[in-house]
């Protein structure tokens, strides 16, 4: 039994030493500028930039196989930077690929309608939407890229994309603010009234008591 093991340890070790000498003899390094395109872009993961998603997309520009103007959620900010960084002139939304929103957008699942298909939850690149099958769907708000992919794939209609009225980098906290009690206004003390009689009067003394002797 003991043996067994010791065998079973000594093949995990050997398999283990194995594999992480492939894993640094057949390491891929991963291109520095794709990975600084990608940064830039919104990682909707909408695609419609014609890739499957950002890195995708961001991989096909620093090979020179896509344009930088084919990414609607990022729109006019996102083509300057990319332009920025790949030292070129910025161009014009390419219209093919859509046209670029002026505010953020989420979806917004009418629960009441949704019969709990499920389709748009196989649809949503992020993992936004929450539901199972036969039940109520929702969206979470955060998670939400605005994407529109839900969209077509409900058989009932019952997503909307609604602005995004307060966003992270838009929230403040309020500066908070000391609140001090009103203080009771000065009373004016009143002098004490001398009196006739004083408060304590002194007390008389015991007359000496004197012993007469009669002779």
């Amino acid at each position: 039994m003991f043996t067994a093991i010791l065998v079973a340890a000594g093949l995990a070790l050997a398999f283990g030493l194995l594999l992480g000498i492939a894993a640094q003899w057949f390491h891929v390094e991963g291109n520095p500028l794709a990975e600084k395109i990608d940064a830039i872009l919104p990682q909707t993961q909408c695609g419609q930039c014609g890739f499957p998603g950002c890195k995708p997309y961001a991989a096909a520009i620093a090979e020179g196989q896509a344009d930088i103007n084919q990414c609607p959620p990022g729109g006019d900010a996102t083509i300057k930077n990319l332009a920025d960084l790949l030292g070129v002139e910025p161009k014009p939304l390419n219209a093919e690929n859509g046209t670029a929103k002026t505010v953020p957008l989420v979806a917004v699942i009418d629960e009441a309608v949704c019969i709990g298909c499920t389709k748009c939850i196989q649809a949503c690149p992020v993992d936004a939407i929450l539901g199972a099958a036969k039940q109520m769907h929702t969206v979470i708000a955060v998670e939400c890229t605005g994407c529109e992919l839900c969209i077509a794939p409900c058989p009932v209609d019952c997503i909307d994309m609604v602005p995004v009225s307060v966003g992270i980098e838009g929230f403040r906290f309020p500066e908070p603010q000391i609140r001090r009690a009103p203080m009771p206004p000065p009373q004016a003390t009143e002098a004490p009234t001398p009196s006739d009689e004083p408060a304590n009067p002194p007390q008389e003394e015991p007359a000496d008591e004197r012993i007469v002797t009669h002779g």
